[in-house]
């Protein structure tokens, strides 16, 4: 089914809100060698502040999939850009590290929030293109960041500078959120999408009256059975979560999130150890073709978004599969160093639109009403596989070879098409 194009407004926020959500990650990067020598506390410290951030995105990402429909979604976007723009406050006027540790906890909790939210809401109302795009504006607020800190640097103004200009304007975006909270209400992209289904009540199967929510025909505060209505009001939420949480397509969705961004965050963590040990490549060439994966990818997905809507995404989302495994076959390969090169460009265009065509695909895989729920789950099983897959294969290169990255990169690929196989097989018939 065809998506009306979304409004421009909500539209506009959506990538603000993205850019937002990649801005603290570059801020830590550039200001973490000041921030560490004020403390007096060792550049491993930032561990510390990586996994209360963690933590605190995990957590909420997952439970905003289970609370998306009682807050709604603008009162979810609202308030946590809100509690990001308090926890970067504190990193603006925090006194010690345990301080700048607990506010890395509160803005994973705001992150995760604002990612889970408007990853479901952006699987309902936006198509392919704005979902390719609303992606894209992450890493360039990723690039923004370390420009930010750098200017507040090199202008004597000092690292919690950079942190109060970047509250100050996720305060200006909260306070956007709260004045659109009814606009967000709407996922069908405004007055011109297709007239929708009247929906249904999930015990009798009767539709129900929009405007009422009652059965159509029925008049508020008439008589209804007392018990029926006990018995409809009372129906456990832990049930329905059960029904979500046994479907095996939630499963292997959230394998391919994780496997996919373990990916995503492996090549460009150790793409420069493998060009300049493992294939002798001098420095600058290794950091030109590291910015050139990144670039690849941002370039991938505005590209991309343009291209799914076209093609059409599951033919896009399986050739984008493929793609990430011969790039990362030619990084595998003991070749000259220029064949890893492309292989990392050849794979950062392949996965360019990959997380957020899976988060686009949810409803059709799991159903619809299962559909905000699952993309929580998504979204907090990406935050595992950031976290623990780069880890280990951190550990596992130290140990051995840098040169290993290929083939461990090579075998994730071929385990997420597995994975996305396997969750492709419907269990569950989207409720429109």
């Amino acid at each position: 089914m065809s998506v009306a194009p979304p409004r421009p407004a909500l539209l506009l926020l959506a990538y603000l809100a993205f850019v937002s959500l990649g801005l603290p990650d570059g801020l830590l990067g550039v200001g973490w060698p000041s921030i560490s020598a004020e403390f007096g506390v060792p550049t491993a410290a930032v561990g510390l502040v990586l996994t209360a951030g963690t933590i605190g995105y995990l957590t909420s990402s997952v439970l905003a999939g289970f609370t998306l429909a009682r807050l709604g979604v603008g009162r979810l976007l609202a308030g946590s850009t809100l509690l990001a723009s308090l926890a970067l406050t504190g990193y603006a006027t925090a006194p010690a590290l345990t301080v700048l540790i607990c506010c890395a906890l509160v803005l994973g909790l705001g992150s995760g929030a604002i990612d889970s939210g408007l990853n479901a809401y952006a699987a309902g109302a936006f198509g392919a293109r704005h979902m390719n795009w609303m992606h894209a504006f992450f890493g360039l607020g990723v690039a923004i960041g370390p420009l930010v800190m750098t200017a507040m640097l090199s202008t004597g103004a000092g690292w919690r500078w950079g942190y109060a200009v970047t509250a100050a304007a996720q305060l200006v975006l909260a306070t956007a959120f709260a004045l659109t909270v009814s606009a967000w209400r709407d996922r069908t992209g405004g007055p011109t999408s297709p007239k929708r289904a009247a929906p249904a009540d999930h015990t009798t199967g009767a539709p129900l009256d929009d405007t009422t929510g009652g059965p159509v025909g029925h008049v508020p505060g008439g008589p209804v059975d007392d018990a029926a209505a006990r018995a409809g009001a009372r129906e456990p939420a832990a049930m329905r979560i059960a029904e979500t949480l046994r479907l095996p397509a939630v499963w292997f969705g959230a394998l391919a999130f994780a496997i996919y961004v373990a990916i995503e965050v492996s090549a460009g963590l150790y793409a420069f150890l493998l060009l300049t040990e493992g294939r002798g490549l001098p420095a600058t060439v290794a950091g030109l073709s590291v910015s050139g994966y990144w670039g690849s990818l941002f370039v991938g997905r505005v590209v991309q978004g343009l291209v799914a809507e076209r093609l059409g995404t599951d033919r896009v989302l399986r050739g984008s599969l493929l793609g990430m495994t011969a790039g990362a076959v030619l990084i595998a390969l003991p070749a000259p160093g220029w064949v890893s090169v492309a292989g990392l460009v050849v794979l950062g265009f392949a996965a360019a639109p990959v997380f957020p065509l899976l988060t686009l695909t949810t409803a059709e895989r799991v159903g619809r009403q299962h559909a905000d729920r699952v993309i929580g789950v998504q979204i907090g099983a990406a935050g595992i596989g950031a976290a623990l897959i780069p880890a280990g294969l951190g550990v596992l290169l130290g140990d051995t070879s840098v040169r290993l990255l290929g083939p461990v990169l090579t075998v994730l690929a071929v385990a997420l098409l597995v994975a996305h196989a396997a969750a492709a097989r419907r269990t569950a018939a989207p409720a429109d």
